[in-house]
């Protein structure tokens, strides 16, 4: 059984330089796990941020469980990531440098049914950086699309 992505970035790439990724775990509620099971997530605008010696993912949107009684949680609170210690630092140190941010690419539930999150240290893009990088992929396309038409004949 392979992983089951709830939601992507898909804007991250196009809008961030990627360096290092990393696979971490999250401190979910109840009737969000089931929200997440429904596909119900969006992490486009989200970002993590250390505090007091902890990373915390904000602007993560978890629509609320319709079913869920009086135990509703907020769909935009601050979730704890789970990594060890040196992790942590590690990370720290490395966002401390000017223009570094950590960024999630995916929510998925792994082989075992429990949540991760694929995180990745990034920089932003410029304006003109992003529009070469559409660019040459736009090129690429074009160059496959010659190659395929011309061994089809």
């Amino acid at each position: 059984m392979d992983k089951k992505v709830v939601a992507t970035n898909r804007k991250a790439r196009r809008n961030y330089q990627l360096f290092e990724r990393l696979e971490v775990g999250i401190a979910l509620r109840g009737d969000e796990v089931k929200s997440l099971r429904q596909g119900k997530c969006s992490i486009d605008e989200s970002f993590a941020r250390p505090e007091k010696g902890e990373l915390f993912l904000y602007n993560m949107h978890i629509s609320e469980f319709e079913k869920s009684s009086y135990f509703k949680s907020q769909p935009k609170r601050p979730r704890k990531l789970l990594l060890h210690r040196r992790e942590i630092s590690h990370l720290i140190g490395l966002i401390s440098q000017k223009g570094y941010t950590l960024i999630p690419l995916q929510v998925y539930f792994n082989e075992k049914n429990i949540v991760k999150v694929e995180l990745a240290l990034a920089k932003g893009r410029r304006a003109f950086d992003k529009r070469r990088k559409i660019k040459e992929e736009y090129q690429k396309r074009e160059v496959q699309r010659q190659i395929k038409r011309y061994w089809s004949r």
